[in-house]
């Protein structure tokens, strides 16, 4: 069982508001981060709906790779949208601070489509092992319903995984000055506010963490032991760099993530 009694010494109370510090230290660069930060994110979000509407409008990309970089779009959008507005309003006010219910939003929302990213570039990596391995049964092994299916546990295992922790997180008592030494309500920052003992809820984290971020990592290393080898067994250059080129994309975006 975890442990629920507070620990309030002298005048503590318990917090009804976070404040962030991340950038406390750079007020004479906050306007400048501002601008640099707003520049990012519309450029991440004029991006993804570029690929998203271009995927939707044109009929020859209606194929499972492009299905699941139309998922990936709409979960970066939406994953960036869940800290950065919130960012860009605080470096242009003097008091960055968040209420309770606010941060929890932004942790739930946060954690969620970090663990689903993970899963659909899992299931990417599975699209691109079948495409290249065994390209005769790929219409067969990523039919529309598959990749349908592939997509739905992506993000019901991260709306299942990650409520549940956060649930367990959020629900704890939080007391002394309640500054959030990060620029957003990450899980580790939010942790150290509370005021019982975590030891066990951050084992339970880290054990979370390991079977549900690495596992889909590990599942995507096993895809590309598999992929590469098929791709130097391809006789033509021609051929391999096609090939190649096909999952370059996707080794980007896994690199960048992890």
């Amino acid at each position: 069982m975890f442990s629920s009694e507070p620990i309030i010494n002298g005048n503590q109370s318990l917090c009804t508001k976070f404040t962030f510090v991340a950038f406390s230290s750079l007020e004479e660069l906050q306007l400048v981060l501002f601008i640099v930060f707003l520049i990012i994110y519309l450029c991440t979000i004029g991006g993804n709906l570029i690929i998203i509407s271009l995927i939707l409008i044109t009929p020859a990309l209606h194929t499972p790779v492009y299905f699941f970089l139309v998922n990936l779009s709409f979960l970066e959008a939406c994953y960036i949208t869940s800290v950065v507005p919130q960012t860009l309003v605080h470096l242009l006010v003097e008091t960055k601070t968040i209420s309770v219910g606010g941060c929890a939003t932004q942790m739930y929302i946060f954690a969620i489509l970090g663990l689903t990213e993970c899963c659909l570039l899992a299931a990417m990596a599975y699209d691109r092992f079948v495409a290249i391995c065994y390209p005769l049964h790929y219409t067969l092994f990523m039919g529309p319903h598959v990749c349908l299916k592939l997509a739905a546990a992506s993000w019901f295992t991260g709306v299942v995984v990650e409520s549940a922790q956060i649930t367990l997180i959020i629900t704890l008592p939080f007391c002394g000055t309640g500054k959030i030494q990060h620029f957003f309500c990450d899980i580790m920052p939010v942790l150290k506010l509370a005021c019982v003992d975590t030891s066990q809820i951050e084992t339970v984290i880290f054990a979370v963490s390991m079977l549900f971020i690495m596992s889909p990592c590990f599942l995507i290393l096993c895809s590309y032991m598999r992929i590469l080898p098929a791709i130097l067994r391809i006789p033509s250059a021609a051929g391999r760099h096609k090939a190649f080129s096909t999952c370059s994309s996707h080794i980007l975006v896994v690199s960048l993530f992890y």
